[in-house]
């Protein structure tokens, strides 16, 4: 079980931490763009981006039931 929920806290480290480069590319090129690079607003947006990662994977990450299947 324990192995179970390692393999899950990584598998959904990296999808958020994905997530939360993603997020923070878009806006700071998105606010380029307008002329003003609002930082705060980057860092928010990313963080409530990492956030909703974690949470949406709760309901299950298609990469951990491949690894599991060839366990």
């Amino acid at each position: 079980m324990k192995t179970k929920v390692k393999n899950w806290m990584k598998a959904a480290g990296i999808r958020a931490v994905k997530t939360v480069a993603q997020t923070a590319v878009a806006t700071i090129g998105t606010a380029a763009v307008l002329g003003d690079v609002n930082w705060v607003m980057v860092a928010s947006a990313a963080a409530l981006s990492g956030v909703l990662s974690l949470l949406t994977s709760i309901a299950g990450l298609p990469e951990l039931s491949t690894v599991e299947k060839g366990e």
